[in-house]
């Protein structure tokens, strides 16, 4: 292992017993970094493409299938997150993992907003690492995700990002049609506040806020307007369920 390798992260690779085997594209351009797993992930069975560019990365992971991604977020040419944007724009839904320096709330947000699906940051224990890949990896698809969420008269278009009720059409913010699709796919089950903290804006914490209470109240106005009754529901004590009229 490259000497500033050991001080970058905590632990070294050792071989797991029992692995998933994946097909892993890195985009990483520090030298060290890239060695060190490279090294680590390959000694567990894996196939690795490395691509040390922003712009190499991304044509790397539009064209051939990756199983997961690791990619860093400070990159020359284009950055991780232009990366990770371009790709859900393109719909390639290939799991994303950001490895970084940059460890403030917000950079995890701005890394979870454009479409990354976990978060790890420098230094690190490749054990962690290991682990979090293989949670990715033991995903089921996204194409084996119905493709409309419906309840009574309201139905949701995942791949066109539309939502309409009783054929009008509702424009609703990303963080609505978040929180609107993550009740459709719990129907009839109460939502709490702690899972749509972690499900739509991935905070483990209470950010002692109410913007959970803000944006469904916005939202139920939006779904509600015109309608004889609504769909969502507050659960006293609980949280929020949608379900159709009994």
């Amino acid at each position: 292992m490259p000497a500033c390798a050991t001080k970058a992260h905590a632990g070294s690779p050792s071989v797991a017993e029992g692995p998933v085997r994946m097909k892993i594209l890195l985009v990483e351009d520090d030298a060290a970094t890239t060695a060190y797993l490279v090294r680590g992930l390959r000694e567990h069975g894996h196939v690795v493409d490395h691509a040390a560019g922003g712009r190499d990365g991304l044509f790397l992971a539009g064209n051939e299938p990756y199983d997961v991604l690791v990619v860093d977020r400070m990159l020359p040419g284009l950055d991780g997150l232009g990366i990770v944007k371009a790709l859900r724009a393109a719909r390639v839904q290939t799991p994303a993992l950001f490895l970084t320096t940059l460890a403030g709330i917000d950079d995890r947000v701005a890394g979870l907003e454009a479409g990354g699906d976990d978060y790890l940051v420098k230094p690190f224990a490749f054990s962690e690492l290991l682990a979090r890949l293989n949670a990715l990896a033991r995903r089921p698809p996204l194409t084996d995700s119905p493709s409309i969420l419906s309840v009574a008269d309201l139905e949701m278009d995942l791949p066109s990002r539309t939502v309409t009720r009783a054929g009008r059409r509702i424009e609703l913010q990303p963080k609505e049609f978040q929180i609107l699709e993550f009740l459709l796919r719990n129907q009839g089950r109460v939502v709490t506040r702690t899972m749509l903290l972690e499900k739509v804006w991935d905070f483990h914490f209470d950010p002692r806020t109410n913007i959970v209470e803000t944006h469904m109240t916005r939202l139920r106005a939006k779904l509600d307007r015109g309608a004889a009754r609504s769909l969502i529901e507050t659960v006293r004590g609980a949280g929020y369920t949608i379900r159709a009229a009994d």
